[in-house]
């Protein structure tokens, strides 16, 4: 009996697969549509017979969602099962919108913080500051609440209110503020500025409803104060992606009317699509930069790839994710949703970027990347080489920052958070976000407070000595080279002093950003960060080399 009950996950999957393919249960002589009826007859059967004599009850919405779940893990993790009270997690993505305080948290010990405050939202309307402790909320203690929990009741329906305690984290002061919830809208454009004197710089989120007009209008601003700029950078670097329809409204920006930027491909030939620009671009010649990294996904490869298809600009920074997948939403009853891929995305060369095969698995189950032997060559507007199954290859490779480790610790440890947050209430005012720089002084201050603290950490090089002395001691050969190892051990052990000093300019730098963020929201990280982010400075040095960038962008290059 076990045996069988074991099997009910299978048989729920073929049940919600043949609801999910809605019109199926006439029958039809495809052996493919048999085998789906023959199987709902079975499970209906099974699950009848089950809830009748199985000795415990078994909740049918449970096992429904295990069956779902089941089905689930035949697809991309992009496809997904939304339940009513998770509808608003798929508006927001969509819409950038959501009611709440505007704030982001973070759990430190027994007690929860403000983390961010969102400019002009409740939370900065009620002058609540990054570092805030919350103490009590609608008169209930939170010590020891979990984040999650947390985060859920800051959300609600705006118009409602909130009776929060606050605690000053210097002075311990406590003070009671009722915020009001409003409509939270999540700037698509984190910021834009210049870059530097010539070259401008727009950082792009996410793509939600409109913010592509507001990619636009962000771009109109900087020509229109900066008449003599000479080049513009888009960052989507991070940029999840969003909205396929505002991703052909950024790229329409820089590219000519009616050209085609994305085209979508999938199982309803009806539904196959071209993506063509719609409007007059604000400029086709300003030589420009993508920027992405591992994290651009989805709308975000959409624009790089076609700039980069076109020859619009060039592609800068690390290989972007590669998911080459579109989604569309489907209505179920009882107000829930399916979010199901539909569709392969394909650039205008024709390639598609999708890096990972889910349509074959291997006998475990598990899904791989695909071979370089399986990928396919493209041409550009110009000529040039570009291959599909990857993501988007940059047209100029600049390799990942990674942090120290004692960098991480430090970070972890909230350490640096922390220290900020007392330089803001023991400075009144700091210089302009991008111009703010931390003295040797308070460095050194940020030394001291250090003392005492815990921030122990391993290195890389040390977990992989660890490693290998398990290893040895499993294959028996640790007491040959114990003596060794145990004088390597020693020549590695690190100075936690020492790894500061010597990471020193990292550490002042997250240091810089974090402060510059108390005083000037994420907009001045963002304008502090600007000056040592390696992406950034290739990215000024191309465009300002009229020569190099035509060059990369000729079939020709060398």
């Amino acid at each position: 009996m076990r045996a069988f009950f074991n099997k009910r996950k299978k048989l729920a999957a073929a049940l919600l697969l043949l609801i999910i393919a809605g019109g199926l249960f006439a029958y039809n002589e495809s052996d493919r549509y048999f085998q789906i009826a023959k199987n709902l007859d079975i499970f209906a059967a099974f699950y009848r017979e089950l809830n009748t004599y199985y000795v415990d009850d078994l909740p049918p919405e449970k096992v429904m969602h295990k069956g779902i779940e089941a089905i689930l893990e035949e697809t991309d993790p992009f496809t997904d099962f939304v339940t009513e009270e998770n509808l608003d997690d798929l508006k927001f993505m969509a819409t950038g919108k959501y009611g709440g305080v505007g704030a982001s948290i973070n759990k430190n010990g027994e007690w929860t913080a403000i983390t961010d405050v969102y400019e002009g939202s409740p939370m900065d309307k009620a002058g609540v500051k990054p570092g805030d402790i919350i103490v009590t909320m609608d008169g209930k203690s939170v010590k020891d609440t979990p984040q999650e929990e947390i985060s859920k009741l800051l959300k609600g329906a705006p118009g409602t209110h909130l009776d929060i305690l606050f605690r000053n984290p210097v002075t311990s002061a406590e003070t009671s503020k009722r915020i009001i919830r409003e409509e939270i809208n999540v700037k698509p454009v984190s910021y834009s500025g210049m870059a530097s004197k010539e070259i401008g710089y727009i950082r792009m989120a996410q793509f939600t409803e409109n913010s592509g007009a507001m990619v636009r209008s962000a771009f109109q601003q900087l020509k229109q104060n900066n008449p003599a700029m000479k080049g513009v950078i888009l960052d989507l670097r991070g940029n999840p992606g969003g909205l396929l329809d505002e991703a052909v409204v950024v790229a329409n920006i820089f590219v000519d009317k009616n050209k085609l930027i994305v085209s979508t491909k999938g199982k309803v030939k009806n539904w196959d699509r071209n993506y063509e620009t719609a409007d007059l671009p604000l400029d086709t010649h300003i030589p420009l930069a993508v920027l992405t990294n591992h994290s651009s996904a989805s709308a975000s490869e959409i624009v790089a790839g076609a700039i980069q298809d076109l020859d619009r600009g060039l592609v800068i920074g690390q290989r972007s994710y590669g998911k080459g997948l579109v989604q569309t939403t489907r209505q179920l009853p009882y107000n829930t949703k399916l979010k199901v891929t539909t569709a392969k995305y394909y650039t205008p060369s024709g390639r598609c970027i999708q890096a990972i095969d889910y349509s074959h698995r291997n006998e475990d189950g598990s899904v791989d990347y695909v071979p370089d032997s399986l990928k396919k060559k493209f041409t550009t507007q110009n000529g040039r080489t570009v291959k599909d199954g990857g993501g988007i290859e940059p047209d100029t490779s600049v390799a990942p920052t990674y942090i120290s480790q004692v960098a991480v610790s430090l970070l972890r440890k909230q350490y640096i958070f922390d220290y900020a947050t007392s330089y803001y209430y023991s400075h009144p005012k700091i210089a302009p976000a991008a111009s703010f720089t931390l003295t040797d002084e308070a460095f050194a201050d940020f030394e001291r407070y250090l003392d005492n603290k815990d921030y122990s950490y391993k290195t890389r090089s040390e977990d992989a000595l660890e490693n290998f002395k398990n290893t040895a001691k499993k294959e028996k050969y640790y007491d040959a080279v114990s003596k060794e190892l145990e004088q390597l051990e020693q020549k590695m052990k690190h100075d936690k002093k020492q790894d500061l000093l010597k990471n020193k300019t990292e550490i002042r730098q997250l240091l810089e950003e974090e402060i510059t963020n108390r005083y000037y929201s994420q907009h001045g990280r963002i304008a502090r960060s600007l000056s040592w982010d390696r992406d950034v400075n290739a990215a000024i040095s191309m465009l300002r080399d009229p020569v190099k960038y035509k060059q990369l962008l000729s079939a020709d290059r060398k």
